[in-house]
């Protein structure tokens, strides 16, 4: 078994300790933070994607004509875009990007996006779309002749597309949430399942789910990612030290005040366990720190390993004990910590599996 680490680029550098995030482009930025990932050892890096930002596609093409090796793991929002139209787009970035190296990371929402055109509230139809847009997107990568689709969502009539992707058989998916319901629809399509950074017991409680899911309907699970920050100290003290700080500019930007529209954005499963995890307590298990997420309402990948490196690489081995392959990991100094992550994470924890691996073969 192989340890995958994925980092992440945006537009410009931006972190929730830099203040309000604005839409504008750093060119130069994008070039040397995909770069910092490549030298760092970084398998990949995830590109976002939400109402009115930047075209996630766009941006992954831009970073890969700055870089060799780097992957990318492009969030696409399913329903959005005509899902042949899609397929076809990723097929060609495929080729372009060469070497086949991105994949598609579905984000079905938790609730419509009505200013992108996406009037669809309900959140088990919204996954139940996501279904059909996956089977259609992998039905155009494989299928050698034209094809008909007919479902609740989608309705289509003699696709085919003669741009295949580089990738055989096709273009790997990963996939991400916390519901029984996300579960059934990953197993049908993902190779990677995207969980949050929960305590040890939560991520076990989920990786259970998800197998017991790809059980039922015959199939193997995917493998597992999880999303968690790293805050690394030469000591325990000044780790600590430092997380404190980050957590003071998280509470000082004004983008999570209180009553800030982030504050009140309608939070899905996976934001619901976080915050339920942090109610519970500030630190969890080894080094895992929960205020980070409390203090921009758990939106995403926003709870924390804090601790010197041996300690922080030790948590992360913790989850690989669980059945974790992959870890998306950014910091809150993206640049630097991109650099830090490759000399004291990422070395350490790929060498003690492998020791693992050779001590059981």
């Amino acid at each position: 078994m192989s340890i995958e680490f994925v980092g992440m680029i945006f537009p410009r550098q931006w972190s929730e300790t830099r203040g309000v995030r604005i839409p504008d482009f750093d060119l130069a930025f994008i070039r040397h933070h995909a770069r910092a990932h490549e030298h760092a050892g970084f398998d990949r890096v995830l590109v976002a994607s939400g109402p009115g930002s930047a075209d996630s596609l766009q941006i992954a093409a831009y970073a890969a004509a700055h870089t060799e090796q780097l992957g990318f793991m492009i969030a696409h929002r399913p329903g959005l875009t005509a899902p042949t139209v899609a397929a076809r787009s990723f097929a060609t970035l495929d080729h372009t990007t060469g070497g086949g190296r991105i994949r598609l990371h579905a984000i079905t929402g938790i609730t419509a996006e009505p200013q992108e055109g996406d009037f669809l509230l309900d959140k088990t139809e919204r996954y139940k779309r996501t279904d059909e847009y996956l089977e259609i997107v992998r039905r155009t990568w494989t299928a050698d002749e034209p094809f008909d689709f007919e479902g609740e969502y989608f309705n289509i009539k003699g696709a085919f597309s003669p741009v295949k992707p580089l990738q055989q058989p096709h273009i790997p998916i990963s996939f991400g949430g916390s519901s029984d319901i996300a579960y059934r629809i990953a197993v049908k399509h993902a190779d990677l399942y995207a969980l949050w950074g929960e305590p040890l017991s939560g991520v076990a409680e989920q990786i259970g789910k998800l197998r017991a899911a790809a059980s039922a309907a015959g199939v193997e699970a995917p493998r597992v990612s999880l999303s968690v920050r790293l805050i690394l100290g030469a000591t325990e003290e000044l780790a600590w030290q430092r997380a404190h700080q980050i957590l003071e500019q998280i509470k000082a930007n004004p983008q999570f005040a209180a009553g800030s529209p982030w504050q009140k954005r309608i939070k899905g499963t996976g934001s619901e366990r976080l915050l339920a995890a942090a109610a519970l307590g500030d630190r969890h298990d080894r080094a895992l720190w929960m205020p980070t997420a409390t203090a921009v309402g758990a939106y995403g990948d926003t709870t924390a390993l804090v601790g010197t490196p041996e300690t922080v690489a030790q948590a992360l081995l913790d989850y690989v004990d669980l059945g974790v392959t992959t870890f998306l990991n950014r910091g809150y100094d993206p640049l630097y910590d991109t650099v830090d992550y490759g000399r004291w994470i990422i070395p350490a924890v790929r060498e003690e599996v492998r020791r693992r691996q050779a001590r059981v073969a």
